[in-house]
């Protein structure tokens, strides 16, 4: 919905993460803003949410009721799939099709083993999967109609099972959804206490096992999202404003609440989506468009490719062993973060994926953690210093130096070369996926620049760049709660797809009426949402791919058929490096509507000095031991800089400057580092 300027232009964005709520405040008209970090509740989601928004009001000095905007990326939907604590969810398929889950495809995961891979259990039991007669072609043709006597008998079955939701995935609904829309409005009627959705709500395109699975993920989150939703509500009702509530999506946008109702499989993966959106906005205020961010935290670390400014999406996206086909980030997620262990693993070093977590955590933290973790090897190596978030945490150095100069003596060496080799192990594992996401794509990593963000992100900056041969990092004001910000820099996003009848070549008689067809529905989704017509963008793309091919490439359509497969060769052999001499068939088409965001005013930093040091601390640098200024980067002036080895210190995060690296202040308030070619 669009942000209600009449009272106020007071937006707030809360991001609930696993230990910490970050909270971000801004005023539209004034550009100014407010930061807040308060622990997350798990037990109950929703009083972390409401702590945050009154610290961070509190400290604006503004009440609820001058809320006009309210945003919220949420990870409820994410872990209910990958903690397999959804609602129990029986499934009605077509007859004959009932075992599409359990046949799911031919293929293993990429870095699992040909021999002792062991296919999971699809996430409805075959005993709730139920068929009813009725049969669509592939052309959306009827070729058996539907017997509403089966769905009232799959109706009886299912109030049976003692189930919460159902999921509806009829053979070829995306080309004809008039058999599953009937099918709703019968267990509407008959089972009047479950959660129903249908394939044609959530994902109305080709491929059975896809289609059907997202459906089913769709239906077991249903439930515990809009009681979730709901919460949220009365309390923002309580708190004195009636701001509607927006929720960021896997795509990048915010979405109303209604919307997340019906389809709350869209936030799935949402929080990492936020701060790609976050850095993009950075980067932007910098004159900045190619950009690779990597957002480290506790746990994982979450790579993206933003090219020209442009936040790719992938429909082959994934949450925990489950394909999620609905758009999303273009993303890749490795298991290399703060809280990453290191051990010895048949003779030697490893680290990660396992995780220290929240607790114990790392030994550093004095939870009664005693292994070391990449944070521990920060520490004994004085890269991170022992007070933290303005003075409130304190470290255990000792305990870190005793957790890594155990892991040491295991290996024969000593403390600093073990704690050089873990970060040196988490950083490669990082610029792996980096490579993955550049090099295998076809795009050169040296012409990016680097965003690293999230709690740990700016510790690893210069290390990443270094191995990649980048030379400019760039850090946001606020890099440990960039998705709270990126929230606030998010469009208003919805995707409307509709699979060809027959995938073949470009028909413009088809095409142009189908993509008509979905852009009345965006005009529709723009009113229901009170986007102004000025603030509204449409994108129609094609999903194509050569004859033959399993997948597609979604490149931008056209309504002649040269242009088009001009696109699609076009990307093709960006990403591929080979064109074929066979027929491009276009498989899907999808309107991509935004509701483009308020900007608010560009945050100005006043020209000054760099700061005195607080401190200098002892680092053990590679070439040896150095005393290292600390400087709070919050005192910088736009154009002041330092070259390093420095440690650049704020609420929310922790800058190591390596030697060889400068950073200076830009006047937005972002850093960029940059490094010196000749050293």
């Amino acid at each position: 919905m669009a942000l209600d300027t009449s009272v106020s232009a007071l937006a707030i964005a809360v991001d609930i993460g696993g230990t910490f709520t970050d909270i971000a405040l801004v005023d539209h008209a004034t550009g100014q803003t407010w930061r807040a970090k308060t622990p997350s509740t798990p037990a109950d989601p929703s009083e972390g949410f409401l702590n945050g928004i009154r610290l961070a009001l509190e400290e604006a000095g503004r009440p609820a009721s001058d809320l006009a905007q309210v945003l919220h990326g949420t990870t409820v939907a994410t872990n209910m799939i990958l903690e397999g604590k959804g609602a129990k969810t029986a499934l009605v398929t077509t007859a004959g099709f009932r075992h599409v889950l359990g046949i799911g495809r031919q293929d293993i995961p990429r870095k699992a083993n040909l021999y002792t891979w062991i296919k999971p259990e699809p996430p409805v039991p075959a005993e709730h999967v139920v068929e009813i007669t009725e049969r669509i072609g592939a052309g959306g043709v009827v070729i058996t109609p539907l017997d509403e006597d089966s769905v009232r008998a799959a109706a009886a079955r299912i109030a049976r099972m003692g189930v919460e939701a159902v999921a509806v995935s009829l053979l070829h609904a995306f080309a004809n959804a008039d058999h599953e829309r009937r099918v709703a409005q019968i267990l509407a009627e008959e089972l009047p206490d479950l959660a129903i959705t249908i394939s044609t709500d959530v994902l109305p395109v080709s491929r059975e096992y896809e289609r059907s699975l997202t459906t089913v993920l769709n239906a077991t989150v249903m439930p515990g999202v809009t009681r979730y939703v709901a919460r949220l509500e009365q309390r923002l009702a309580e708190e004195g404003t009636q701001t509607p509530l927006m929720l960021m999506q896997s795509n990048g946008g915010v979405a109303g609440a209604p919307k997340i109702r019906v389809a709350p499989a869209l936030t799935a993966l949402s929080g990492p989506a936020a701060g790609v959106v976050g850095a993009r906005a950075v980067a932007r205020a910098c004159g900045i468009d190619d950009l690779i961010t990597v957002d480290i935290g506790g746990t994982s670390a979450d790579i993206c490719l933003i090219k020209g400014g442009e936040i790719g999406l992938t429909q082959a996206g994934s949450v925990g062993d489950w394909p999620l086909a609905l758009p999303m980030v273009d993303m890749i997620t490795i298991g290399a973060g703060g809280g990453s262990l290191a051990r010895v693993k048949d003779g030697a070093l490893a680290v990660g994926p396992e995780s220290a977590g929240a607790r114990p955590g790392p030994a550093s933290y004095g939870h009664g953690g005693t292994e070391p973790t990449v944070t521990d090897a920060h520490v004994a190596l004085g890269q991170l210093p022992a007070s933290l978030l303005g003075g409130r945490m304190k470290l255990d150095v000792a305990a870190a130096r005793r957790a890594v100069g155990d892991l040491a003596q295991v290996l024969g060496l000593d403390l600093e070369t073990a704690a050089r080799g873990i970060l040196a192990i988490a950083d490669n594992h990082m610029v792996g996926a980096m490579r993955v996401v550049s090099v295998e794509r076809g795009h050169d990593p040296r012409d990016f620049a680097l965003v690293p963000f999230g709690g740990a992100g700016p510790l690893h900056g210069c290390a990443l760049a270094d191995l990649l041969g980048l030379t400019r990092v760039l850090l946001a004001p606020a890099p440990g709660v960039l998705c709270a910000d990126g929230l606030l820099a998010a469009d208003l996003r919805a995707e409307f797809s509709r699979a060809m009848a027959r995938p073949g070549p470009m028909r413009p008689e088809e095409a142009l009426p189908l993509v008509a067809e979905l852009t009345e529905a965006a005009d529709r989704w723009f009113t229901a949402e009170d986007v102004a017509p000025e603030a509204r963008m449409v994108l129609p793309v094609a999903l194509m791919r050569f004859a033959g091919q399993g997948g597609e490439l979604a490149v931008p359509f056209a309504d002649t058929r040269e242009a088009l497969e001009r696109n699609f060769r076009s990307a093709h052999q960006a990403l591929y490096g080979f064109v074929l001499e066979a027929q491009v068939e276009l498989v899907t088409l999808r309107i991509e509507a935004t509701g483009l965001a308020r900007t608010p005013a560009p945050a100005q930093l006043d020209p000054g000095p760099a700061p005195s040091p607080s401190e200098h601390v002892s680092v053990q640098l590679a070439d040896g031991p150095a005393e290292v200024p600390v400087l709070d980067r919050a005192a910088f002036g736009a154009g002041a800089s330092v070259t390093g080895p420095a440690i650049l210190t704020q609420l929310d995060t922790t800058t190591f400057l390596a030697p060889g690296w400068t950073a200076t202040a830009h006047p937005s308030g972002a850093m960029i580092l940059t490094r010196d070619t000749a050293a």
